[in-house]
């Protein structure tokens, strides 16, 4: 059972479609993450950076997943916001290697948080510190600090250290989704 199987049950849904956003700046990995979430004979061998956005459509056991992979270059960061209303949970990536651009990480991840569309509702929000497979990449509990996840009190949030190249701490995310 794959990541969004036990996403659906922890929201409690059953034969229904999921909406699931991935965000996070330019080149953190978000469509590798995706892709490996994907059942195998789904998973596409070459990632290219995502221009504008790409929805992935798919479907597990118990249900059919709509993932809406958003571009995290600067241009492209507005639209992000025409998506929340449709988002049931948030996956956020941040490149663990890319110490100059957590702050822009941070101003972006508070932007969503503040969004009216988002605010007020109890989203689950995955975080991966991605790319910790690199030699300049920080703890998982460093990027939490910079981010200031311990702010976070109104939504359940959980950050898992990944290299997403080989699948590295994905199941750490499925975990906690199920409990």
């Amino acid at each position: 059972m794959g990541l969004f199987d036990k996403l659906a049950g922890w929201l409690g849904l059953k034969k229904k479609e999921v909406h699931v956003l991935c965000l996070g700046l330019d080149n953190s990995g978000k469509t590798t993450i995706i892709n490996k979430l994907k059942p195998s004979n789904a998973q596409t061998q070459d990632i290219v950076p995502t221009i504008g956005f790409s929805i992935e459509k798919f479907k597990t056991s118990s249900l059919s997943f709509t993932v809406f992979d958003m571009s995290g270059q600067g241009r492209y960061r507005n639209l992000w916001e025409h998506y929340y209303k449709e988002g049931q949970a948030i996956i956020f990536v941040i490149d663990s290697s890319d110490k100059l651009r957590m702050v822009v990480a941070k101003e972006e991840l508070d932007t969503l948080l503040s969004h009216p569309d988002i605010k007020h509702r109890r989203l689950p929000i995955l975080f991966f510190a991605n790319k910790m497979d690199l030699r300049d990449a920080i703890s998982s509990v460093k990027v939490c600090q910079l981010l200031s996840l311990e702010n976070i009190k109104d939504k359940p949030w959980h950050i898992c250290a990944s290299d997403a190249l080989k699948g590295e701490g994905l199941q750490e995310g499925v975990d906690w989704l199920q409990g």
